[in-house]
């Protein structure tokens, strides 16, 4: 069997461990997640930072062995994802309540889901897990399998299990998998003052 690799992100600073080790494979063991780890990764999420303590993230799930619910969220995915995400233990969508209480829209919603999804992904790795986020799924679909109310929108996928050898995928999905981090520098993004003109 092949030996993982760690993938660790070739950062230009002394950024976390955790971090670092942080990545979104598309080789997964069939080993299952088990549903108090689940439930963790959960916790972690529900204490990431929402405006107003609004919290508007909502997540449905499946592991594997559910074998309908699980197909019900794998059609859901476009074509180029099913292929590597159908071998996932866990597959999961991120919702995002769309307005407060109060009927006011809640314009940092989706941030703060993503803010829970990063939250549940570091949480992940911390305990071994690998995740993959994906926004290539059928939005129509979607709401259309989970009978989404018009309060609730679909965010993002995530497949989530412990990672498996790059050998086991077909391409282009190995090469993928292979090929080495990388991301743009910090001073392409961040800039003190303003933006350049």
């Amino acid at each position: 069997m092949e030996v993982l690799e760690t993938k660790q992100a070739p950062t230009q600073r002394p950024v976390h461990e955790l971090i670092r080790s942080r990545w979104s494979p598309r080789a997964f063991t069939q080993q299952p997640v088990a549903q108090e780890t689940l439930e963790q990764v959960f916790e972690a999420a529900s204490w990431a930072f929402s405006a107003m303590n609004e919290q508007p993230w909502r997540y449905v799930y499946a592991h594997r062995s559910d074998t309908a619910a699980y197909q019900r969220l794998l059609d859901c995915l476009l074509p180029g994802n099913q292929p590597w995400a159908r071998h996932a233990p866990v597959l999961m969508v991120a919702l995002m309540k769309t307005h407060y209480d109060n009927g006011q829209l809640n314009r940092t919603a989706m941030h703060d889901v993503g803010a829970a999804n990063a939250t549940l992904m570091l949480e992940a790795t911390a305990l071994g897990l690998s995740g993959h986020v994906m926004g290539g799924f059928d939005y129509a679909k979607t709401r259309e399998a989970l009978n989404l109310p018009d309060t609730l929108d679909p965010v993002a996928f995530l497949a989530l299990g412990y990672r498996g050898a790059a050998d086991e995928l077909d391409e282009p999905f190995r090469s993928r998998e292979q090929a080495p981090r990388s991301r743009k520098p910090v001073a392409a993004f961040a800039f003190p003052g303003q933006l350049p003109q």
